[in-house]
């Protein structure tokens, strides 16, 4: 896993000014070496340059980038570079058809497979990789510079257009290294972060100017300019398949994505939550270290406290680590307990906008920053059980009534919540209500029903696409900022292109079953799990209940609401907000999700706050 940017420009000759335009390269490229700080490389010709920070996972000494490949001899000799930040799970389906059409490897390293299936199969060749990417290829004999991101957008791809050139990084901001590309914001970046964030529309990247290629899409770059080109996308398909074909294709397709993904040539770990997701891919994981007499190292996340303070609720009924320790009982694994303290925690909550170059979904984004960042010191690679819920219905918008029919993201559709201390002719200004429905509708329209489906069955279709493209995007962007941060690659098997367009036309009876959610997916893994796991109710992420940590929070609040001065002082009624710091707070009632209540609204706010003086952001 690694970082990756770059620029291109046909009205430039980079190496006219080429100390210049290297520095600018080594720039980029320190601002993203957390994202891998094993090895670093630059690459320059007249109208492109390309940087890279490695983290090493496969063939370790032979991988460098950027990787530069070349085709044809003498004077017709073509040069191709890629740099990439990912990994491809089915090489050795690949290799052995590129063989017989006479490429010759010098490497063991999939960015070799993946450029030359570029050179061999043209724009298209996307379509073949199974796995998690973003990258950048130059093709010397088009004269075009091509950015991809997988299918799911588990791997980020930001660009910019400025002053007729192109900018490209893992992340915002190694854009700002650039000297053309400045940190601004817009209206409807400010609509972003106040209607639907922590969520982002697809393709848009806050900053002005700044966008980033959607999940599913590549874009070229040449001489005529931007072009965007989708290449994936779940479609609608009749479900033909028995119940019993179905549990017996899902148990195949889980599995195999989870054993695919323990491709690396260092250690493998998991995060084990204690719910049913990240036990069966810990189960899986385990058995596979097993044949290859090796121990899987496993890590469970909480709070201090929450043993004394923990307080349930309809979102979070009870508390993972019975259920992890259950779990370790089946899986003979090395387990770590990790815990956050309070003032840890929000501590973090500034660092992690330093990760994520923009505010998140708070405490869950900067906890688990905190505990990547511990597993990092013993592993390089780490499994998750993310994007079930997404995918098999986990979620309680799938089934309960009043969150289902909700006219708006089932997760975020209360927009009062998100208003409640802001100043009122500020929030009529900027529309925020009618910028969250409207993102939301366009989204709805790209659904396609099948012939006869009734409504039901279209709305169950329809969240199922806005979780796919919303929800789970935020949970994904969250995974790739926080774990590389401190240089840990978080794959997500749950997120396999096979799994999703599979599930995506399983109806919703197969799925859910005498009121368990996930039905389909525990009949699936039954033998992986213990009985008490197999049974278990769905618990999201933990939260903090200590309630020290709400005090820190409205501590942290207050300073800034009372700062005239304050980035966020233009459209926060003061009064207001000194109200709902001293009113109690509902945990029970998210205004995003199933954990952003009261204290993550403070917590947000404090985000925001930092950020916009982080990079001189104003109104």
């Amino acid at each position: 896993m690694c970082g990756i940017s770059g620029f291109c420009n046909f009205r430039q000759n980079y190496i006219g000014q080429q100390s210049f335009w290297e520095q600018i390269l080594h720039d980029m490229h320190g601002s993203l070496s957390h994202r891998g700080s094993d090895a670093s490389g630059i690459y320059l010709r007249p109208q492109v340059g390309l940087a890279h920070a490695r983290l090493s996972i496969r063939d370790i000494e032979g991988g460098s980038q950027p990787m530069v490949r070349t085709m044809g001899y003498g004077r017709r000799a073509r040069e191709y570079a890629i740099v990439y930040n990912g990994e491809i799970y089915n090489t050795d389906e690949l290799v052995p058809e590129l063989a017989r059409r006479g490429f010759h490897f010098q490497t063991t390293c999939d960015t070799e497979v993946i450029l030359y299936a570029y050179m061999a199969y043209g724009v298209d060749f996307v379509t073949k990789l199974n796995g998690i990417f973003a990258f950048a290829i130059w093709d010397g004999q088009r004269q075009q510079l091509l950015l991809y991101r997988d299918r799911a957008g588990i791997k980020p791809n930001f660009y910019t257009i400025q002053n007729g050139g192109l900018v490209f990084a893992s992340e915002p901001k190694a854009l700002f290294c650039h000297p053309d590309a400045k940190p601004e914001i817009t209206v409807e970046g400010l609509r972003e972060v106040l209607a639907i964030g922590p969520a982002r529309t697809p393709g848009i990247g806050v900053f002005r100017g700044i966008g980033e290629v959607k999940p599913g899409h590549f874009m070229i770059y040449s001489r005529d300019g931007l072009r965007e080109i989708p290449y994936w996308d779940v479609e609608t398909k009749e479900h033909t398949d028995s119940y019993e074909q179905t549990v017996e294709k899902v148990s195949f397709l889980v599995r195999d994505a989870i054993t695919r993904q323990m491709v690396s040539d260092v250690p493998v770990c998991t995060f084990l939550s204690g719910g049913i997701d990240s036990s069966i891919v810990t189960a899986v994981a385990a058995a596979h270290m097993k044949e290859h007499g090796e121990v899987l190292n496993t890590f469970s996340f909480d709070f201090t406290g929450n043993d004394v303070y923990f307080q349930s609720n309809s979102f979070q009924p009870e508390r993972d680590l019975p259920y992890v320790n259950i779990m370790l009982q089946r899986c003979q694994t090395n387990h770590s307990y990790l815990e956050c303290d309070q003032s840890t925690l929000v501590d973090a909550l500034y660092t992690v906008v330093d990760a994520k170059d923009m505010p998140g979904m708070t405490d869950v984004d900067a906890s688990l920053l905190y505990f990547c960042a511990l597993v990092a010191k013993h592993n390089k690679v780490a499994l998750t059980g993310e994007c079930a819920d997404e995918i098999f219905g986990g979620y309680p918008w799938f089934y309960r009534k009043e969150l289902m029919e909700r006219d708006g993201f089932p997760w975020s559709a209360d927009m009062s919540a998100r208003t409640v201390f802001l100043a009122e002719d500020f929030c009529r200004d900027l529309g925020l209500a009618e910028y969250s429905h409207a993102r939301y509708e366009d989204t709805l329209k790209k659904v396609t029903y099948l012939q006869g489906e009734d409504e039901e069955a279209r709305r169950r279709r329809g969240i199922s696409y806005l979780n796919i493209k919303w929800f789970m995007q935020t949970l994904l962007d969250r995974m790739d900022r926080t774990s590389m941060y401190s240089g840990l690659e978080a794959r997500v098997p749950f997120a396999d292109h096979r799994i999703m367009e599979y599930l995506y036309n399983v109806p919703w009876e197969m799925k859910y079953q005498n009121g368990v959610e996930k039905a389909l997916l525990r009949e699936a893994c039954a033998d992986l799990l213990p009985e008490e796991l197999l049974h278990r109710k769905k618990s999201p992420y933990p939260k903090p209940y200590h309630p020290g940590y709400e005090k820190l929070l409205a501590e942290r609040f207050t300073e800034i609401i009372e700062d005239k001065n304050a980035p966020i002082a233009p459209f926060i009624d003061a009064e207001k907000a000194r109200q709902f710091v001293a009113a109690p707070k509902e945990l029970g009632k998210p205004w995003f999700g199933q954990l952003m209540a009261g204290p993550q609204l403070m917590a947000y706010f404090i985000q925001i706050n930092y950020w916009m003086k982080k990079y001189h952001l104003s109104l």
